[in-house]
């Protein structure tokens, strides 16, 4: 079974709460309210969703486009920005730091990520694994 959605971003503030409210409403329709018997960890996805989209807005002038699918029991969220520039860890982990965190959550938590090139930007993707969709409601 393959689901996609695929949203065009507003610019401005608010952008990342957008991309995080736009896969809260995907999430329950194809899985159910929290998840469902999806077994997918919406939390994380929400999280991994806002830093994503923050890293977008802080490095590539904003993200301007969200895209779901659901294929074969996975979930591949891509977020699309301007800059041609792909992420990068900036050295070790430090976990006392107040910022640096959003590639060491999408390696702990993705069960894969990784990024390519699009027109004159990029698409950061990650996927993380979805079970068999809720069942009708009883």
């Amino acid at each position: 079974m393959t689901k996609s959605r695929r949203f065009s971003l507003q610019r401005g503030p608010g952008v990342v709460a957008q991309c995080r409210d736009l896969t809260r409403q995907v999430l329950d329709e194809w899985l159910g309210p929290g998840g469902g018997q999806g077994r997918v960890a919406v939390a994380d996805v929400l999280l991994l969703v806002s830093e994503v989209a923050t890293n977008a807005c802080r490095h590539g002038d904003a993200p301007y486009e969200l895209r779901l699918d659901r294929i074969d029991g996975r979930l591949w969220v891509q977020v699309s920005d301007h800059s041609p520039l792909g992420p990068h860890p900036h050295g070790r982990h430090r976990p006392a730091a107040s910022s640096g965190h959003g590639l060491y959550l999408l390696q702990r938590l993705s069960s894969a990520w990784g990024w390519v090139p699009r027109g004159a930007g990029k698409t950061v993707w990650f996927e993380m694994p979805v079970g068999p969709p809720a069942g009708p409601a009883r």
